[in-house]
Protein backbone atom coordinates (compact mmCIF):
# COMPACT_ATOMS: atom_id res chain seq x y z
CA UNK A 1 0.00 0.00 0.00
CA UNK A 2 2.76 2.53 0.94
CA UNK A 3 4.60 1.65 -2.78
CA UNK A 4 1.11 2.63 -4.42
CA UNK A 5 1.03 5.82 -2.24
CA UNK A 6 4.34 6.08 -3.56
CA UNK A 7 3.79 6.22 -7.46
CA UNK A 8 0.19 8.29 -7.19
CA UNK A 9 2.69 10.98 -5.70
CA UNK A 10 4.98 10.88 -8.33
CA UNK A 11 2.31 10.90 -11.14
CA UNK A 12 1.19 13.96 -9.57
CA UNK A 13 4.42 15.99 -9.31
CA UNK A 14 4.08 17.44 -12.79
CA UNK A 15 7.61 19.01 -14.11
CA UNK A 16 6.85 22.52 -13.51
CA UNK A 17 6.90 21.32 -9.71
CA UNK A 18 10.10 19.54 -10.09
CA UNK A 19 11.55 23.06 -11.37
CA UNK A 20 10.26 24.91 -8.12
CA UNK A 21 11.64 22.28 -5.83
CA UNK A 22 14.85 22.18 -7.46
CA UNK A 23 14.60 25.98 -7.39
CA UNK A 24 13.90 26.30 -4.08
CA UNK A 25 17.35 23.89 -2.99
CA UNK A 26 19.32 26.03 -5.00
CA UNK A 27 17.51 29.74 -3.20
CA UNK A 28 18.46 28.17 -0.11
CA UNK A 29 21.58 26.85 -0.52
CA UNK A 30 22.22 30.15 -1.68
CA UNK A 31 21.87 31.93 1.28
CA UNK A 32 25.49 30.22 2.30
CA UNK A 33 27.09 29.82 -0.84
CA UNK A 34 28.22 32.97 -2.85
CA UNK A 35 27.84 32.88 -6.15
CA UNK A 36 28.83 29.41 -8.08
CA UNK A 37 25.55 28.82 -9.57
CA UNK A 38 26.55 26.51 -12.00
CA UNK A 39 28.42 24.49 -9.37
CA UNK A 40 25.05 24.26 -6.85
CA UNK A 41 22.92 23.30 -9.88
CA UNK A 42 25.53 21.04 -11.88
CA UNK A 43 25.79 18.90 -7.56
CA UNK A 44 22.11 19.00 -7.94
CA UNK A 45 21.82 17.23 -10.93
CA UNK A 46 24.05 14.96 -9.71
CA UNK A 47 22.03 14.10 -6.40
CA UNK A 48 18.60 14.03 -8.53
CA UNK A 49 19.59 11.69 -11.21
CA UNK A 50 20.93 9.59 -8.22
CA UNK A 51 24.66 10.01 -9.16
CA UNK A 52 27.57 11.49 -7.57
CA UNK A 53 29.85 13.95 -8.08
CA UNK A 54 33.50 14.41 -8.79
CA UNK A 55 34.63 18.37 -7.51
CA UNK A 56 37.94 19.74 -8.99
CA UNK A 57 40.04 22.47 -7.79
CA UNK A 58 42.47 24.28 -5.30
CA UNK A 59 41.50 24.28 -1.10
CA UNK A 60 39.74 27.23 0.38
CA UNK A 61 36.41 27.28 -2.35
CA UNK A 62 34.05 26.02 -0.22
CA UNK A 63 33.86 23.15 -1.34
CA UNK A 64 32.84 21.42 2.10
CA UNK A 65 30.55 24.18 2.92
CA UNK A 66 28.28 23.00 -0.26
CA UNK A 67 27.58 19.53 0.59
CA UNK A 68 27.18 20.68 4.25
CA UNK A 69 24.61 23.00 3.14
CA UNK A 70 22.89 20.85 0.81
CA UNK A 71 22.91 18.28 3.66
CA UNK A 72 21.01 20.51 5.83
CA UNK A 73 18.40 22.02 2.97
CA UNK A 74 17.09 18.44 2.01
CA UNK A 75 17.01 17.51 6.20
CA UNK A 76 19.63 14.22 5.19
CA UNK A 77 22.17 12.79 7.65
CA UNK A 78 25.43 13.79 6.73
CA UNK A 79 29.31 12.78 7.26
CA UNK A 80 32.58 14.14 6.20
CA UNK A 81 35.85 11.79 5.30
CA UNK A 82 38.96 13.30 5.04
CA UNK A 83 41.07 11.54 3.01
CA UNK A 84 44.95 11.15 3.58
CA UNK A 85 47.34 8.99 2.89
CA UNK A 86 47.74 6.68 5.93
CA UNK A 87 43.68 6.34 5.53
CA UNK A 88 42.83 2.83 5.63
CA UNK A 89 39.46 1.39 4.05
CA UNK A 90 38.08 0.13 7.53
CA UNK A 91 38.18 3.86 8.26
CA UNK A 92 35.52 4.31 5.60
CA UNK A 93 33.33 1.22 5.38
CA UNK A 94 33.18 0.39 9.01
CA UNK A 95 34.57 -2.80 10.79
CA UNK A 96 33.97 -5.42 13.26
CA UNK A 97 34.50 -4.96 16.60
CA UNK A 98 34.94 -7.36 19.83
CA UNK A 99 31.91 -6.59 22.26
CA UNK A 100 31.28 -8.00 25.69
CA UNK A 101 27.55 -8.67 26.03
CA UNK A 102 25.85 -10.93 29.05
CA UNK A 103 29.26 -12.53 29.31
CA UNK A 104 29.80 -13.46 25.76
CA UNK A 105 31.59 -12.45 23.79
CA UNK A 106 31.49 -11.78 20.10
CA UNK A 107 32.01 -9.06 17.07
CA UNK A 108 29.83 -6.93 16.00
CA UNK A 109 29.92 -4.07 13.21
CA UNK A 110 30.63 -0.51 13.84
CA UNK A 111 29.87 1.30 10.52
CA UNK A 112 32.07 4.16 9.04
CA UNK A 113 31.24 7.52 8.29
CA UNK A 114 30.01 6.31 5.13
CA UNK A 115 26.66 5.18 6.37
CA UNK A 116 25.19 8.84 5.68
CA UNK A 117 22.68 9.89 2.68
CA UNK A 118 25.71 12.39 1.93
CA UNK A 119 29.10 11.42 2.30
CA UNK A 120 32.33 14.45 1.38
CA UNK A 121 35.04 12.50 0.44
CA UNK A 122 37.22 15.32 0.92
CA UNK A 123 40.44 15.81 -0.71
CA UNK A 124 40.03 12.30 -2.00
CA UNK A 125 42.92 12.06 -4.21
CA UNK A 126 45.56 12.48 -1.39
CA UNK A 127 44.56 8.94 -0.07
CA UNK A 128 46.49 5.73 -1.61
CA UNK A 129 44.72 4.09 -4.53
CA UNK A 130 44.11 0.89 -2.35
CA UNK A 131 41.71 3.41 0.03
CA UNK A 132 40.20 5.07 -2.96
CA UNK A 133 38.77 1.92 -4.14
CA UNK A 134 36.89 1.42 -0.84
CA UNK A 135 34.72 3.34 -1.99
CA UNK A 136 33.76 1.84 -5.23
CA UNK A 137 31.15 -0.53 -4.08
CA UNK A 138 29.27 2.08 -2.09
CA UNK A 139 29.37 4.35 -5.30
CA UNK A 140 27.93 1.50 -7.40
CA UNK A 141 25.78 -0.96 -5.49
CA UNK A 142 25.08 1.37 -2.18
CA UNK A 143 26.09 -1.29 0.14
CA UNK A 144 29.07 -2.36 2.10
CA UNK A 145 30.75 -5.66 2.84
CA UNK A 146 32.50 -6.31 5.16
CA UNK A 147 33.64 -10.26 6.21
CA UNK A 148 31.40 -11.76 3.85
CA UNK A 149 28.14 -9.21 5.10
CA UNK A 150 26.12 -6.74 3.63
CA UNK A 151 25.30 -3.81 4.61
CA UNK A 152 22.73 -1.95 2.68
CA UNK A 153 23.11 2.20 2.39
CA UNK A 154 20.19 4.27 3.45
CA UNK A 155 18.29 6.45 0.43
CA UNK A 156 19.27 8.76 -1.22
CA UNK A 157 23.31 7.85 -1.01
CA UNK A 158 25.04 11.09 -2.42
CA UNK A 159 28.67 10.95 -2.70
CA UNK A 160 30.27 14.15 -3.13
CA UNK A 161 34.20 14.12 -3.82
CA UNK A 162 36.85 16.70 -3.71
CA UNK A 163 39.87 16.76 -5.30
CA UNK A 164 43.29 19.14 -5.48
CA UNK A 165 44.88 19.45 -9.33
CA UNK A 166 46.86 16.76 -9.61
CA UNK A 167 50.16 18.66 -10.35
CA UNK A 168 49.30 19.85 -6.81
CA UNK A 169 52.08 17.87 -4.28
CA UNK A 170 51.25 14.67 -2.66
CA UNK A 171 48.31 14.01 -4.37
CA UNK A 172 47.78 10.36 -6.34
CA UNK A 173 45.66 9.98 -9.47
CA UNK A 174 42.17 8.25 -9.30
CA UNK A 175 41.59 4.93 -10.57
CA UNK A 176 39.91 4.77 -14.38
CA UNK A 177 37.39 2.87 -12.57
CA UNK A 178 36.67 4.54 -9.44
CA UNK A 179 36.61 7.84 -12.27
CA UNK A 180 33.79 6.40 -14.30
CA UNK A 181 31.48 5.86 -11.36
CA UNK A 182 31.34 9.64 -10.51
CA UNK A 183 28.62 11.29 -13.15
CA UNK A 184 30.13 14.19 -13.43
CA UNK A 185 33.19 15.73 -13.06
CA UNK A 186 33.01 19.54 -12.06
CA UNK A 187 36.09 22.43 -12.21
CA UNK A 188 35.03 24.85 -9.14
CA UNK A 189 36.25 28.41 -10.46
CA UNK A 190 38.16 30.95 -8.34
CA UNK A 191 35.49 33.49 -7.62
CA UNK A 192 34.88 36.89 -8.76
CA UNK A 193 35.92 40.05 -6.82
CA UNK A 194 32.78 40.77 -6.11
CA UNK A 195 31.64 37.63 -4.88
CA UNK A 196 35.04 37.49 -2.94
CA UNK A 197 33.64 40.52 -1.39
CA UNK A 198 30.17 39.14 -0.28
CA UNK A 199 32.01 36.04 1.03
CA UNK A 200 34.28 38.21 3.42
CA UNK A 201 31.27 40.12 4.48
CA UNK A 202 29.51 37.19 5.33
CA UNK A 203 32.24 34.80 7.06
CA UNK A 204 34.20 38.12 9.36
CA UNK A 205 30.97 39.54 10.43
CA UNK A 206 28.83 38.54 13.39
CA UNK A 207 25.31 37.17 11.50
CA UNK A 208 26.22 34.54 9.43
CA UNK A 209 23.92 32.63 7.27
CA UNK A 210 22.01 29.75 7.76
CA UNK A 211 20.37 27.24 5.33
CA UNK A 212 17.13 26.29 6.64
CA UNK A 213 15.58 23.27 5.52
CA UNK A 214 13.17 22.61 2.15
CA UNK A 215 12.68 19.87 1.40
CA UNK A 216 13.31 15.82 2.84
CA UNK A 217 14.88 12.78 1.63
CA UNK A 218 11.55 11.03 0.80
CA UNK A 219 10.67 14.49 -1.79
CA UNK A 220 14.58 13.91 -2.89
CA UNK A 221 13.85 10.22 -3.38
CA UNK A 222 10.44 10.99 -5.64
CA UNK A 223 12.11 13.24 -7.33
CA UNK A 224 14.81 11.13 -8.59
CA UNK A 225 12.04 8.56 -9.62
CA UNK A 226 9.99 11.04 -11.74
CA UNK A 227 13.67 11.59 -13.34
CA UNK A 228 13.83 8.54 -14.56
CA UNK A 229 10.21 8.16 -15.83
CA UNK A 230 10.91 11.60 -18.19
CA UNK A 231 10.42 9.95 -22.37
CA UNK A 232 13.16 10.55 -24.55
CA UNK A 233 12.85 9.87 -27.90
CA UNK A 234 14.56 7.41 -29.85
CA UNK A 235 16.91 9.80 -31.72
CA UNK A 236 17.99 11.62 -28.73
CA UNK A 237 19.17 8.41 -27.26
CA UNK A 238 20.96 7.68 -30.34
CA UNK A 239 22.76 10.78 -30.68
CA UNK A 240 23.78 10.76 -26.62
CA UNK A 241 25.64 7.50 -27.84
CA UNK A 242 26.88 8.94 -30.99
CA UNK A 243 28.73 11.72 -28.86
CA UNK A 244 30.04 8.70 -26.60
CA UNK A 245 31.07 6.27 -29.51
CA UNK A 246 32.90 9.84 -30.90
CA UNK A 247 35.36 9.60 -27.44
CA UNK A 248 36.71 6.44 -28.91
CA UNK A 249 39.73 7.31 -31.55
CA UNK A 250 38.93 3.82 -33.64
CA UNK A 251 35.40 5.11 -34.11
CA UNK A 252 34.26 6.18 -37.51
CA UNK A 253 32.97 9.13 -35.53
CA UNK A 254 35.61 10.36 -34.06
CA UNK A 255 37.30 13.72 -35.12
CA UNK A 256 40.73 13.82 -35.88
CA UNK A 257 41.53 15.87 -32.81
CA UNK A 258 40.27 12.35 -30.94
CA UNK A 259 42.34 9.99 -33.42
CA UNK A 260 45.17 12.40 -32.64
CA UNK A 261 45.55 12.51 -28.87
CA UNK A 262 43.02 10.13 -27.35
CA UNK A 263 43.75 6.95 -25.48
CA UNK A 264 40.49 5.71 -24.35
CA UNK A 265 36.83 7.45 -24.67
CA UNK A 266 34.33 7.55 -22.07
CA UNK A 267 32.31 4.01 -21.29
CA UNK A 268 28.83 3.18 -21.47
CA UNK A 269 28.71 4.95 -17.96
CA UNK A 270 29.34 7.68 -20.41
CA UNK A 271 25.92 7.84 -22.30
CA UNK A 272 24.15 6.98 -19.10
CA UNK A 273 25.07 10.06 -17.58
CA UNK A 274 24.15 11.77 -20.81
CA UNK A 275 20.80 10.65 -20.82
CA UNK A 276 20.04 10.87 -17.00
CA UNK A 277 21.34 14.22 -16.06
CA UNK A 278 19.76 15.60 -19.41
CA UNK A 279 16.34 14.32 -18.03
CA UNK A 280 16.97 16.19 -15.44
CA UNK A 281 17.79 19.42 -17.26
CA UNK A 282 14.77 18.89 -19.14
CA UNK A 283 12.67 18.51 -16.04
CA UNK A 284 14.38 21.72 -14.46
CA UNK A 285 13.34 23.35 -18.02
CA UNK A 286 9.95 23.10 -17.57
CA UNK A 287 9.87 19.93 -19.79
CA UNK A 288 8.84 16.68 -19.91
CA UNK A 289 11.06 15.42 -22.93
CA UNK A 290 14.88 15.53 -23.16
CA UNK A 291 15.68 17.34 -26.38
CA UNK A 292 19.29 16.97 -28.16
CA UNK A 293 20.31 20.29 -26.55
CA UNK A 294 19.70 18.55 -23.49
CA UNK A 295 22.41 16.65 -23.96
CA UNK A 296 24.88 18.83 -25.53
CA UNK A 297 24.26 20.93 -22.21
CA UNK A 298 25.61 18.78 -20.17
CA UNK A 299 28.54 16.92 -22.42
CA UNK A 300 31.19 18.78 -20.99
CA UNK A 301 30.87 17.46 -17.05
CA UNK A 302 29.69 14.12 -17.78
CA UNK A 303 32.64 12.97 -20.50
CA UNK A 304 35.73 15.14 -19.29
CA UNK A 305 36.67 13.03 -16.84
CA UNK A 306 35.98 9.67 -19.26
CA UNK A 307 38.33 11.21 -21.72
CA UNK A 308 42.04 9.15 -21.47
CA UNK A 309 44.67 11.40 -23.05
CA UNK A 310 47.73 9.30 -24.46
CA UNK A 311 51.43 10.66 -24.26
CA UNK A 312 51.43 12.95 -27.11
CA UNK A 313 48.12 14.72 -26.23
CA UNK A 314 49.20 15.25 -22.60
CA UNK A 315 52.77 16.99 -23.82
CA UNK A 316 50.70 19.30 -26.50
CA UNK A 317 48.85 20.58 -23.51
CA UNK A 318 45.51 19.01 -24.79
CA UNK A 319 42.22 19.60 -22.52
CA UNK A 320 39.72 16.83 -22.41
CA UNK A 321 37.52 20.19 -23.00
CA UNK A 322 39.00 20.97 -26.16
CA UNK A 323 38.23 17.45 -26.93
CA UNK A 324 34.50 17.50 -26.11
CA UNK A 325 34.08 20.78 -27.90
CA UNK A 326 35.64 19.26 -31.49
CA UNK A 327 33.16 16.30 -30.43
CA UNK A 328 30.31 18.20 -30.39
CA UNK A 329 31.08 20.28 -33.49
CA UNK A 330 32.06 17.14 -35.85
CA UNK A 331 28.22 14.91 -33.99
CA UNK A 332 25.78 17.09 -35.33
CA UNK A 333 21.53 16.12 -33.90
CA UNK A 334 20.09 13.63 -36.28
CA UNK A 335 17.46 15.60 -38.45
CA UNK A 336 13.63 14.83 -37.18
CA UNK A 337 11.68 13.80 -39.83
Amino acid sequence: MTTRGATADIARLAPEAFAERAQTIEAEVGRVIVGQRELVRQSLMCLLANGHALLEGVPGLGKTMLVRTIADVIDCTFNRIQFTPDLMPADITGTNILVEDGGTRQFRFQPGPVFANLVLADEINRATPKTQSSMLEAMQEHQVTVARQRYPLEEPFFVLATQNPLEMEGTYPLPEAQLDRFIFKVMVPFPSEEDLVSIVDRTTGTDAPVAGRVTTAAEIIEMQRLARSVPIAPHVTAYAVSVLAATHPDQPRAPELVRQYVRYGGSPRGAQALVATAKIGALLDGRFNVAADDIRNVAMPALRHRVILNFEGEAEGITPEAIIRSILDAVQPPAVE
